[in-house]
């Protein structure tokens, strides 16, 4: 075996190995998998399911247990047609949180950033960031709203909404009004995705930046060069997350709305209303993160696209020339028998091998 052979023959190896660990690797992420996966199947597709069969039903609570009347798709008639309610309730939640959405997560980044530089007390800072996300939840949340302070007083931003709404039609004024005015409660909701952003921040090279500083690049520079672009996958999940967060929240008209409809004595409503209004509201959610994930989604880097291109002609001339291997290999061969039979001699053996 030459030299090149034994190289060329490590290098098979070498790739076959590297596959195998890839392939356990894949394997022990599956496995991890499987817990959420049955617990996804149990606790989420069975109510799932069943809350779209209640959505396509009239159901009554009589002393003998609960009485479907099924109706198709009345329920979701009714709601768009006949609830104005439904559809005004929706209108603010989608104008308030493509406002509020980019603020939360803006102010993250900004206190992020602050909290990661070289302080003193900067476990102390971070514990006061965080702990709203503790305190500030459910009936805390309710109440310290009744109580306005969840929000700034009138006369603070009551020169902002006139000037607002002089500007802007009031179907869009209004939410950005709202949105100022309950600034203190949104700036609550940027616990979680402050710390996000913190392991993020800290995951960055430093050598990065002080390669950057050597070539004379500025501070705003190496935000936008380097934190900017490491920090794209959790711009999108601080997104995604604080979309969630808005639209599960209890001080959402539109879920105290669905709740007033489920326990509501009227014949029209019930159960089956409730789950029908879930239902339209969860696809309206699901199309708001999907567009917002279309917007943030990383491109792939110029240098990836141009390694995947250079694996991909790497294969290719290898499989040409195990293919060109092939058919010399059975050209020799042919030969051979050829020779074997007497019907060819030795000079014109060479003439066919030329």
């Amino acid at each position: 075996m030459t030299r090149k052979e034994k190289k060329a023959l490590k290098e098979r190896m070498k790739h076959l190995r590297s596959g195998k660990l890839e392939k356990r690797y894949d394997r022990m992420g599956y496995i991890f998998m499987i817990p959420w996966f049955l617990g996804a199947a149990l606790f989420l597709a069975y109510p799932l399911g069943s809350s779209f069969w209640y959505a396509l039903n009239n159901i009554r609570i009589t002393p003998l247990g609960r009485v479907f009347n099924f109706v198709g798709q009345g329920n979701f008639t009714q709601i768009l047609i006949q609830d104005p309610d439904f559809l005004i309730y929706l209108v603010d939640y989608l104008t308030s949180t493509i406002i509020s959405t980019p603020i939360i997560v803006v102010f993250a980044l900004i206190i992020a950033m602050m909290l990661n530089m070289k302080i003193k007390g900067k476990g102390f800072f971070r514990l006061i960031f965080f702990l709203p996300v503790i305190i500030v939840s459910g009936p805390i949340l309710g109440m310290l709203t009744a109580e306005g302070a969840g929000s700034i007083s009138a006369i603070d931003t009551q020169s902002l909404t006139s000037a607002i709404g002089s500007v802007l039609p009031k179907i869009i004024a209004d939410p950005i009004a709202d949105v100022f005015n309950n600034m203190i409660t949104t700036l609550w909701y940027s616990g979680v995705q402050i710390l996000i952003f913190l392991s993020g921040l800290q995951k960055i090279d430093k050598s990065m930046y002080e390669a950057a500083k050597i070539d004379g690049g500025s501070g705003w520079e190496c935000f936008w060069k380097i934190t900017l672009p490491n920090l794209k996958s959790m711009i999108l999940l601080n997104t995604i997350y604080t979309i969630v967060f808005i639209s599960n929240n209890s001080q959402n008209p539109i879920i105290n709305l669905i709740e007033e409809s489920m326990f509501s004595g009227t014949k029209e409503k019930g159960y089956g209303y409730a789950s029908a209004m879930a239902w339209l509201y969860s696809v309206v959610v699901l199309i708001l993160v999907g567009l917002f994930a279309l917007m943030l989604s990383t491109r792939k880097d110029q240098y990836e696209k141009q390694v995947k291109r250079a694996k991909k002609l790497r294969k290719k001339e290898m499989r040409n020339k195990k293919r060109i291997e092939r058919r010399n290999r059975r050209n020799a061969k042919r030969i051979e028998r050829r020779r074997a039979q007497g019907k060819i001699t030795t000079h014109t053996t060479h003439r066919d091998e030329y």
